[in-house]
């Protein structure tokens, strides 16, 4: 056996001199590396050896195995540094198309909503994601008592600051700011204390709105909600308001769209209460206006089909590329 591993080696060495391209060094390894390959073979027969021999014929196989492999790897690395030979490059293959981003699904929502509040006038406005209790609870007439101030339902920090749990609070850094009339929507991260699972999440977004002038009505506030859900949702869009309780609002309306056979909860809004006006200093004999809020996540959940609100925040790729 050790004379056709000898035979088998310089026959090896003959035809690694005539290599001259990628598909014949591919040829080359096949030849003797591959399942049938010359030196495969030899190596399927070292079981029927004794061990004396079997160790010594081994060693010999092994070392010219090695050498082969370490050829064809060499040639593999010359050929790939020199990167403008005809032989290797194939100017007729497609290109490598690098990955592309995009916008996350979230903000485009965010991007559409907007886009239909800031064509009716609103402007688009931000403000920090930590707050105090005063922008996020007192001026928002939540009384001290309320649940929503307990530490099981507010991310408080040790520093006597709060993760906003609204983005109403950026409605009352603008009017402490500014005098009416004010038309803004606010976007932005929110926390709450939530279990995580397919429908809640300790971080969500929400977009809220409003607006303050001398004469806005309720009636202003059915309008640019009607037109709203129906740019979103479709023109054929049924709506329909039920009165409800915000402590800011006053009256409030919790608002649905028909959504199959049934009814959908879809945003809450209200006239401005006046405790609110009095706390950023507005004269509340001579204001008016109403507010909304609403759930991204819940938007782009319902018009796309999602039905575990943990896929926006995991970065799967597979989910992501979607959209």
């Amino acid at each position: 056996m050790k004379d056709q591993i000898s035979r088998i080696e310089q026959e090896a060495r003959e035809e690694l001199a005539r290599v001259d391209s990628a598909e014949k060094n591919e040829l080359f390894r096949v030849a003797y590396l591959g399942k049938k390959g010359k030196l495969t073979e030899l190596l399927k027969q070292l079981g029927a050896l004794v061990p004396e021999e079997k160790k010594a014929v081994g060693a010999e196989l092994n070392r010219v195995k090695q050498w082969i492999e370490s050829s064809v790897e060499e040639f593999r690395r010359k050929s790939s540094s020199a990167g403008n030979s005809s032989e290797i490059f194939d100017e007729t293959l497609p290109g490598i198309r690098p990955p592309r981003g995009s916008i996350h699904l979230l903000q485009q929502t965010i991007q559409e909503i907007s886009g239909i509040f800031n064509r009716m006038g609103f402007e688009t406005v931000e403000g920090p994601e930590i707050e105090t209790e005063f922008h996020n609870f007192t001026a928002l007439n939540i009384p001290l008592d309320h649940p929503s101030r307990d530490a099981f339902d507010t991310f408080y920090t040790t520093r006597g600051q709060l993760l906003r749990s609204q983005t109403s609070t950026v409605q009352i850094r603008v009017m402490k700011e500014r005098k009416p009339p004010l038309k803004i929507i606010a976007p932005g991260r929110v926390y709450r204390p939530d279990t995580v699972d397919a429908s809640h999440s300790f971080m969500f977004h929400q977009i809220e709105g409003l607006m303050v002038d001398d004469r806005t009505t309720f009636s202003d506030l059915k309008g640019v909600l009607h037109l709203f859900l129906r740019e979103l949702f479709g023109s054929s869009t049924k709506i329909r308001f039920r009165p409800h309780f915000f402590p800011f609002t006053e009256p409030s309306v919790e608002i649905d769209i028909q959504w199959g056979k049934g009814w959908l909860e879809i945003l809450g809004a209200g006239s401005v209460d006046p405790n609110v006006f009095r706390e950023v200093g507005y004269d509340v004999t001579t204001t008016r206006g109403f507010a909304f809020g609403l759930g991204v996540e819940r938007i782009a959940m319902l018009r796309h089909g999602i039905t575990d609100i943990r896929h926006f925040y995991e970065n799967d790729l597979r989910f992501l590329r979607q959209f």
